[in-house]
């Protein structure tokens, strides 16, 4: 995460008086249009967080450094990515650690993958195994947006149904239709302890991986879900939200203990 005043090739998030976010590359001499009129990427460079720009027809736009949560919600997609909502309780229930192996599959649109690299440091890796060449490509380029090129990855365009090259991992985080299908491969590739995270957005997949699960050296298997529910505060209007992000899918962990 950068620091200081804003430079050439920084993303912006620029957020307007009604809290709408736009995502921006700052570059000299660029412009960036919007409803509320034009912004100078110019009247940028060199400013600190936090500062204030006008439009060219006077809108205020409040000027940041993204959040890794605000990154993943306007970075450019090619699959669903995984909400904020749940990376963060996938990272504890992996307990993701500085200096882990992970492998990830279904890497997607790279959001995961981004929250994995900065949990893992620079003395981690994350492998990603993803079977469409597209998504690959576009999951690196959104992962080098927010962290950099410079990050411990190593992206394959493969099937891991047909199985996993890398042993001794710390981990393995699956985001794929059937992740039942790997765990023998999971069984072979992780260090005794290791745990494998899966995410699943229907139940009768979570009951299916359960099953598959309950025959095999892993234990200690829990499911849930998590849901997030925002609160109304204004003056004395304190009440829940309308709205909230509700089921989004199912969180599945297990550990791999040692076979009899």
């Amino acid at each position: 995460m950068k620091r200081g005043p804003f430079g050439p090739g920084d993303r912006v998030l620029l957020v307007d008086s009604r809290r709408r976010r736009h995502l921006i590359t700052l570059a000299p001499g660029d412009r960036f249009h919007t409803h509320a009129g034009i912004v100078e990427h110019d009247a940028l460079l060199g400013r600190d967080e936090g500062c204030t720009v006008r439009t060219s027809k006077g809108a205020r736009l409040v000027a940041l450094r993204p959040t890794l949560a605000e990154y993943v919600l306007e970075m450019p997609r090619g699959a669903q990515v995984i909400y904020p909502k749940d990376l963060g309780p996938i990272l504890v229930l992996a307990d993701v650690f500085p200096g882990a192996r992970v492998l990830e599959s279904g890497i997607g649109s790279g959001a995961l993958t981004t929250a994995l690299l900065r949990a893992v440091g620079p003395g981690g890796h994350v492998t990603g195994y993803e079977i469409r060449d597209d998504f690959a490509q576009r999951a690196v380029r959104n992962v080098h947006g927010f962290l950099g090129p410079d990050v411990p990855l190593h992206v394959e365009v493969r099937d891991v149904y047909e199985g996993i090259d890398a042993t001794g991992l710390d981990r393995v985080v699956l985001d794929l239709p059937e992740p039942w299908r790997v765990v023998k491969h999971a069984v072979e590739a992780l260090r005794p302890g290791g745990i494998l995270v899966a995410y699943l957005p229907t139940i009768l997949q979570v009951g299916r991986l359960r099953e598959e699960l309950a025959g095999s050296p892993f234990g200690l298997v829990e499911t849930l879900e998590v849901l997030q529910r925002g609160w109304h505060v204004e003056g004395q209007s304190i009440r829940p939200d309308h709205r909230m992000v509700a089921h989004t899918g199912f969180l599945t962990h297990a550990r791999l203990l040692q076979r009899d």
